[in-house]
């Protein structure tokens, strides 16, 4: 049963000692999603969040977000042009506990809204740029982890097999993805600090800036390539092209095979897909992916595109692809 605003207020005020709450309201959809959150106003005009996880899994997340924003110290923040939530304190309450965060202002973005000829491309380019530029020593410092370019390799490689082994995956995707994980020249990249688990709603936006980024739980040190795949979910190329080169400028580096790896991480959303329907026996989820790849089969093998290994200079125009990726994170949601 979700948990009303009211109890949440009553629940901060506990976590949070001489929190001075004047108004409270539900933050997000009432009982659906993985959190029960609320959000609370002082009399100072100070603005919380509190969060209740609805699940296990939500639990484990939140507690590694926890884990990720104590490590985002003061110097690290100021690194960033964008704000990143602040934690305040915690209430047990049945099995878990309900996190107290500093409000972090902005609309969440989608993906349909990161348009070439706006501002948005060039700023989310350069917000990633930014936290990829982090020192690693802090991530390091934290016990979080940190993946060589070799282990993101086997790790791909491990959800193509993965899927293979279901017999519902085309030859033509395991051929494709097969000769990209086998192409050594793909994998020549510089792990750098990552979010680990970006997609558009995890930026928020202020007209055509980004005011904060939410979601922390997967910071590591890894392929940047990895922050960068939802990006192939934006309305048009003109539109990828703006973000990842914005992203280049801010960085001042050239990795040439970024945009491909972005690419394969973006398809391969497809395979996981498919391991969550199997994985939890939902046939109708398993049916919407299985039909997902066979479109993506058709775009891949009717277009004029180039494969998707090193030695290209563009990357996939994947229109279909995106509106399959789109479908499934509405399912997700």
């Amino acid at each position: 049963m979700a948990r009303s605003h009211l109890t949440l207020a009553a629940l901060a005020t506990a976590a949070v000692a001489d929190l001075d709450v004047r108004a409270t309201g539900l933050q997000g959809s009432i009982g659906t999603g993985d959190f029960d959150s609320a959000r609370l106003t002082g009399g100072q005009g100070e603005n919380w969040i509190i969060r209740v996880p609805r699940s296990q899994r939500a639990e484990a997340e939140q507690s590694a977000d926890l884990v990720a924003l104590r490590a985002l110290s003061l110097g690290v923040r100021k690194r960033l042009s964008f704000e990143v939530p602040t934690y305040r304190g915690q209430a047990p309450i049945a099995e878990t506990r309900a996190i107290v965060y500093d409000y972090v202002e902005g609309t969440p973005l989608a993906a349909s809204d990161v348009l070439a000829g706006t501002g948005l491309p060039s700023a989310v380019g350069a917000a990633v740029a930014a936290i990829h530029a982090l020192p690693t020593s802090f991530v390091t410092d934290a016990g979080l982890s940190s993946h060589t370019p070799f282990e993101a390799m086997r790790s791909s490689a491990s959800v193509v097999d993965r899927a293979a082994a279901t017999g519902m995956l085309p030859a033509a995707l395991l051929e494709r993805w097969e000769n990209a994980i086998q192409d050594s020249l793909l994998w020549q990249f510089q792990p750098t600090v990552i979010n680990g688990s970006l997609e558009a709603s995890s930026f928020l936006v202020s007209g055509d800036r980004i005011s904060g980024l939410l979601g922390w739980h997967d910071l590591q040190i890894g392929d940047p390539a990895r922050d960068l795949a939802w990006v192939l979910g934006a309305p048009t190329e003109d539109s990828v092209d703006a973000v990842f080169e914005a992203y280049s400028v801010s960085r001042g580096t050239s990795d040439r095979q970024l945009r491909h790896r972005a690419t394969l991480y973006h398809e391969l959303d497809l395979a996981k897909y498919l391991l969550h329907g199997t994985h939890t026996k939902n046939t109708e989820v398993v049916d919407d992916a299985v039909a997902m790849m066979t479109r993506l089969v058709d775009t891949v093998q009717f277009s004029d595109e180039r494969p998707l290994v090193a030695g290209t200079t563009e990357a996939l125009d994947l229109d279909g692809v995106e509106d399959l990726l789109t479908a499934t994170e509405r399912r997700h949601a």
